[in-house]
């Protein structure tokens, strides 16, 4: 039986974004609530290098902070000064976002970030190993159930930077 998730807000953002854009989906639900790749994985029944793995990227700056947002492929790391390289030449060293960034920032809780939703001040760099893949596995800002949904709509959705950005 097809088992339909009940939808958090930050959820239905995403999925009304998706149905204004006419853009076909597929809900991955789990049997429990997953915060890592490896998990969400096995729970959804994909392979990790299908999944998207959304890491939230903070400028060291003494006054205001900047913040990026890196995907790379689940069975990846991101290479932070990769992005940087990227990003205007103005922006200084990145690091990792803390838990409390992560979610005073995107909204999303650590573990279920998407990449969609997101502020527009937020660059957003997908690692360039999402254009050669036919679909992709994404967070649904709720760890209760994922989505998939083609990489080039997602690309599309997104208009992200396109970089190499892993070790």
């Amino acid at each position: 039986a097809i088992i339909t998730p009940m939808i958090t807000a930050i959820a239905q953002r995403i999925f009304t974004l998706l149905a204004e854009n006419n853009i076909p989906h597929k809900i991955l639900p789990h049997d429990e609530p997953v915060f890592t790749i490896e998990t969400a994985a096995q729970q959804r029944d994909v392979i990790t290098e299908t999944m998207v793995k959304s890491i939230l990227l903070r400028e060291s700056r003494k006054d205001t902070p900047r913040y990026a947002m890196s995907c790379v492929p689940g069975h990846l790391q991101v290479h932070p000064q990769a992005v940087r390289a990227v990003l205007p030449p103005e922006w200084k060293r990145l690091t990792f976002a803390s838990k409390e960034e992560i979610t005073a920032v995107t909204t999303y809780i650590m573990g279920a970030v998407s990449p969609l939703c997101l502020p527009p001040a937020i660059p957003i760099i997908f690692d360039e190993t999402f254009t050669q893949l036919t679909a992709v596995s994404i967070s649904s800002g709720d760890p209760e159930f994922g989505i998939e949904l083609a990489a080039s709509d997602l690309i599309r959705l997104v208009k992200p930077i396109i970089a190499p950005i892993t070790r």
